[in-house]
């Protein structure tokens, strides 16, 4: 990483797809050394731009200029050339190969007047390229192996390896845990010394206000500000990226707490989690949390009938239930939004409509007969209800936003009764507006007396939606905290995670 310290800028860049102005004008200058954090709703053009600098796509209108030369990206590998590189939130990584192989990929010493890989040479320039970033890992170690953080820090290191001066970091804490996080944001300050220039997507307020210089918020493909992240006032903020006031970022919920709906005792799974107790009541939030790989999403999973327990039981109003199948909860009224919607709760090559009444055929059917008639109505009376934004219940699941993906599954299992609903990350990848959508039909379930258990890494989210939280520290549920008034600091809940301490 020898090239000098680059500066970008952006003016009036516009982009349009059929029927859409993704880009309007939009206008970015990112400095040498600093942190630029790019923030707005789902459909904003965030993504847009990043494709534009990157050279994903070509932009309708505007300039980049960089170092005050003024560049036509052409592709990819021509913005790799001046020094941008990009890091998405999905990895693009070979698994099979080490870290050696994943950083170099297609750049390969080959050993000298041989036609084969100089692999002590591979695996010596990346252990100098990864004690220059301050990263420990085995260069030799296959990316499978890896955790997603360590995932994450060899696609930076592959970006760096390019000699790259203007990073783009898009939404890279969505799958990170508070201590992997903080070694990211090491990692960027190092970054940042070093003279490169960072540009920092995501919907988590509190990571851009930690780590930024400069934040600039986008609405509906325009600029709306830019400013020094001291001027800015959280509250202003998000009102400038949803466009309206939100008084609260968790809406406010008054509901009585009934009986006991969802009960879980001396659940276990072996090698995932062991004896696990706790219930879920009518019209209350609990939430399960702890650091990635604490077991709580598979609890989730066995209440669902995803995963198989091998002791203790389920028990659904009073009766004891141990689901083998999902097909046999979804019988009983137990839902569930997964926690990667994409690969597990979606189809999404399919339309709204299909995906909405996958779980409840029946409902849209005549004499045994599927009809798209009803199928419509049924749809559109959700999308009306939930605010899901499309063209029609036609519209292909893979174009809608994060949070209205999000959203059909809501509406999917809303087209049919349930008495307990699982959410795991229910706002992994959404936007603060969506965000409040969604809370709002956490609480209009709660309301209705529905048994919610709400799986969450965000500590603010959970402290913010929830009536108790379960506290899971490798598999093991070290405490069920009360949570009146919203009181519980962040501080209780990480001590617990960290199996610091066990007040059970």
């Amino acid at each position: 990483m020898t090239a000098a310290p680059l500066r970008l800028q952006c003016s009036g860049m516009c982009k349009s797809y059929p029927g859409v102005l993704a880009l309007d004008g939009v206008n970015l200058d990112l400095a040498a050394g600093t942190v630029h954090a790019l923030v707005g709703e789902n459909g904003a053009g965030k993504s847009t731009l990043v494709k534009l600098l990157s050279g994903a796509a070509p932009p309708d209108a505007g300039s980049v200029e960089i170092d005050g030369e003024n560049v036509s990206i052409r592709n990819a590998r021509h913005a790799q050339q001046l020094g941008i590189a990009v890091v998405y939130q999905e990895f693009n990584l070979a698994p099979d190969l080490s870290v050696s192989e994943n950083i170099f990929l297609g750049r390969w010493p080959s050993a000298p007047r041989r036609p084969w890989i100089d692999f002590p040479k591979l695996h010596d320039q990346t252990a100098a390229l990864l004690a220059t970033l301050g990263i420990r890992l085995s260069v030799r170690q296959p990316v499978s192996t890896l955790s997603v953080a360590q995932q994450q820090m060899v696609e930076i290191a592959k970006a760096l390896s390019l000699d790259a001066k203007i990073l783009i970091l898009d939404e890279p804490s969505a799958v990170l845990t508070p201590h992997e996080l903080d070694t990211l944001f090491e990692l960027v300050k190092d970054l940042k010394n070093r003279g490169v220039g960072v540009i920092y997507i995501s919907h988590r307020l509190d990571e851009i206000f930690r780590i930024a210089d400069d934040v600039t918020v986008l609405r509906d493909g325009r600029n709306v500000s830019t400013r020094t992240i001291q001027t800015v006032e959280r509250d202003r903020l998000i009102t400038e990226m949803v466009g309206r006031e939100l008084k609260n970022e968790f809406p406010p919920r008054c509901c009585t707490i009934g009986d006991v709906l969802l009960r879980f005792e001396n659940l276990t799974a072996r090698n995932r989690f062991n004896d696990v107790t706790l219930d879920v009541r009518a019209g209350e939030v609990l939430a399960l949390t702890g650091l990635v790989g604490s077991g709580r999403t598979s609890v989730a999973q066995t209440a669902f009938g995803a995963v198989r327990a091998d002791e203790g039981t389920v028990s659904l109003a009073g009766r004891h239930r141990r689901f083998t199948t999902p097909r046999q909860a979804i019988a009983e009224g137990v839902a569930m939004l997964p926690e990667d919607r994409r690969r597990e709760g979606l189809l999404l090559e399919r339309s709204i409509r299909e995906n909405i009444t996958l779980a409840d055929p029946g409902a849209s059917a005549t004499w045994g007969f599927l009809s798209h008639r009803r199928e419509r109505n049924l749809t559109r009376r959700l999308m009306n209800d939930l605010q899901i934004k499309a063209l029609s219940p036609d519209t292909q699941v893979a174009t809608l936003s994060g949070g209205n993906q999000q959203k059909v599954l809501l509406a999917r299992w809303m087209a049919r009764s349930h008495r307990a609903m699982i959410l795991d990350e229910p706002t992994r990848g959404v936007d603060v507006g969506a965000k409040y959508e969604i809370y709002t039909l956490i609480n209009r379930l709660a309301a209705e007396g529905v048994a919610l258990l709400l799986i969450s890494s965000e500590l603010p989210e959970v402290i913010g939606m929830a009536d108790r939280i379960g506290v899971m520290h490798e598999g093991r549920l070290m405490d069920i905290l009360d949570n009146p008034a919203r009181a519980t600091t962040q501080e209780q809940i990480m001590r617990l995670a960290a199996g610091e301490i066990d007040t059970r």
